[in-house]
């Protein structure tokens, strides 16, 4: 089998939502509130992929600690701008 990235959307969301220890109107409720955006089939059909479930972990765990959906995604949105922050330095040095 060909060896995929953490990008590539494999995983429906039942198996999603198992991986993830959440039901699955969890997911649905996140994806609502802009906290998670899978991809779809052309069918509609939601599909996660590793990096989605890596996401989902970390809105289940700021959850956990008592962070609500707003304050998650403004978590969220930062480390998404450290990150390519981050990335955009390694790519400098290079």
């Amino acid at each position: 089998m060909a060896d995929r990235d953490g990008a590539t959307p494999v995983y429906g969301i039942a198996v999603a939502a198992q991986l993830a220890g959440v039901p699955e109107a969890s997911l649905r409720l996140f994806e609502s509130k802009g906290l998670l955006t899978p991809s779809r089939t052309e069918g509609g059909t939601r599909r996660y992929s590793e990096d989605d479930i890596e996401r989902l972990k970390r809105v289940t765990d700021l959850r956990d600690n008592g962070v609500n959906l707003a304050g998650i995604a403004r978590v969220l949105d930062l480390e998404d701008i450290n990150q390519g922050l981050r990335d955009q330095l390694d790519a400098d040095q290079d």
